[in-house]
């Protein structure tokens, strides 16, 4: 904590929190109500920041946009086959 910035105080007792916003409506990794699950992605340099750019012109943060595109890809490829790959 740096001395030199004030220190944000909590919110009131009487005044909720409000919710964090997720870019899957507070679900988890499967659709599930939950957390999600940390993992390590490693990307070449190049490919990352193309990522951030297209992250940016559709206003997502790069790990929402990143889950969006994973997800994208799972609904295709289970819709070809008509059921869940195994």
């Amino acid at each position: 904590m740096d001395p030199s910035q004030p220190s944000r105080a909590p919110p009131p007792p009487d005044e909720p929190t409000p919710p964090r916003e997720t870019s899957n409506g507070g679900l988890g990794g499967d659709g599930s109500p939950g957390q999600r699950k940390p993992f390590l992605l490693r990307l070449p340099p190049k490919l990352m920041e193309e990522l951030r750019i297209w992250a940016n012109q559709e206003v997502r943060s790069l790990n929402g946009h990143i889950e969006y595109l994973l997800r994208d890809a799972v609904k295709r490829r289970q819709g070809e086959s008509g059921r869940p790959p195994s």
